[in-house]
């Protein structure tokens, strides 16, 4: 693994993970979601962290999964480059998303994973999957409806539409817009950081436990997932694929 793909910085009860290979806009690849569960293993770990903030190095917060590894990848493929981001949305301490820039495909179930999101004013919010041929895959169908309701989350999957940071802030799926995300996050996550940490972390279960009664939400989340699979390898092995991957790489 790259010990630099992503990076960690922990200050004042806040661990700052950075998805950092902004030369690719932060694509997510096997090393990436291998770090990215590393990264989420030692905050919780460490009883020093009581709340994560998740951004990405450079300009864009994720462009989705690494297109050619996608490419090849069949169902375990995709279940090891979705790894990082669903130990993200397992976590048991609060997390926050400071979405810096466009947040497209698998970059926005990273987003969606966290528990709350601060946009950027160069924050983009992009489903992109049918653009591409490809069905969502990771949890994404409920993860954004949880998120945005049914017909924003339709709007985006079905019919492409694609949500800035003051969109993203109108329809529910950011907090706030600030100039500097990061910040702002950091500021957000002083409330837990100050709190005991056992609380912090029950209350999170709680609220988990009750969001939807009879189901924890993290099981509603791998049925999501298990259920997207099949269908999602499908249209990856569909022919044309290949062909608007290459176009995808052009733009």
């Amino acid at each position: 693994m790259d010990v630099d793909s992503v990076l960690v910085d922990v200050d004042s009860g806040v661990a700052l993970i950075t998805v950092n290979d902004p030369d690719r806009r932060n694509a997510v690849t096997d090393d990436i979601s291998i770090g990215l569960r590393h990264a989420v293993s030692d905050a919780q770990s460490d009883p020093k962290v009581h709340a994560v903030v998740v951004t990405g190095a450079g300009k864009a917060f994720c462009a989705g999964a690494d297109l050619s590894a996608l490419g090849s990848a069949a169902e375990d493929g995709l279940r090891r480059l979705y790894d990082g981001f669903i130990a993200v949305a397992e976590c048991t301490l609060p997390t926050i998303a400071a979405v810096n820039g466009p947040a497209v495909g698998a970059g926005l179930n990273l987003a969606l994973a966290c528990d709350v999101r601060i946009a950027g004013p160069a924050a983009l919010f992009d489903a992109r999957f049918q653009k591409l041929g490809i069905h969502p895959g990771g949890g994404m169908t409920w993860m954004l409806q949880r998120a945005v309701g049914p017909q924003v989350a339709r709007a985006a999957l079905l019919f492409g539409i694609r949500l800035d940071a003051e969109a993203s802030v109108r329809h529910g799926l950011a907090l706030e817009v600030a100039d500097d995300p990061v910040a702002a996050a950091r500021e957000l996550a002083a409330g837990p950081a100050s709190a005991p940490r056992d609380v912090v972390i029950a209350t999170k279960a709680t609220m988990r436990a009750t969001y939807s009664p009879g189901s924890h939400d993290s099981g509603l989340h791998a049925a999501a997932v298990d259920t997207e699979l099949g269908p999602q390898a499908t249209s990856i092995r569909a022919p044309g694929f290949a062909e608007r991957l290459a176009a995808a790489r052009r733009k």
